[in-house]
């Protein structure tokens, strides 16, 4: 997959980005990409570039209980990063999990998980972000996770 730095980057092309480039697992869990945000805000200082993400509800994803379990939440959740940093990036480049943390703070069963990724520093070598996730049935943090990539060459 080829594109180049500075173009315009949009849904399409997070969208497509999510059909080829990521494991047949991954695109198993039907993630969608709903926004993208790479230009600043007039009025917002502190804003950070990013994408938000949802994982629609199956009881595939389901522990005993029927509360989505934690390995699927991680693999919205790094997903969701590293298509925020190529939003951030405006465009393709490959580029590997380093590490992850991840903070669970409650359950969620029966809802949509939304994945709000943002990245706090894009880099040459490695990139850093956080992202929050959200039940869509409240909009009510679920877990929040840090994480680390290496930007591998071309």
């Amino acid at each position: 997959m080829q594109m180049q730095p500075d173009a315009e980057f949009g849904l399409a092309d997070a969208r497509r980005i999510l059909g080829e480039v990521f494991a047949p697992w991954v695109q198993d869990l039907n993630l969608t990409v709903e926004r993208l945000e790479h230009a600043p805000p007039a009025d917002a200082p502190d804003w950070q570039p990013g994408a938000l993400l949802r994982m629609p509800f199956s009881e595939r994803l389901c522990r005993n209980g029927g509360i989505v379990c934690g390995q699927a939440l991680m693999a919205l959740a790094d997903t969701a990063m590293v298509i925020a940093i190529l939003a951030a990036n405006r465009g393709y480049r490959p580029m590997t999990t380093v590490d992850q943390t991840t903070h669970f703070m409650r359950a969620v069963s029966s809802s949509d998980v939304l994945a709000d990724a943002r990245v706090v520093r894009l880099g040459r070598t490695m990139s850093f972000g956080r992202v929050t996730l959200l039940s869509a049935a409240d909009n009510k943090p679920v877990a929040m996770v840090s994480s680390a990539f290496a930007m591998l060459p071309g």
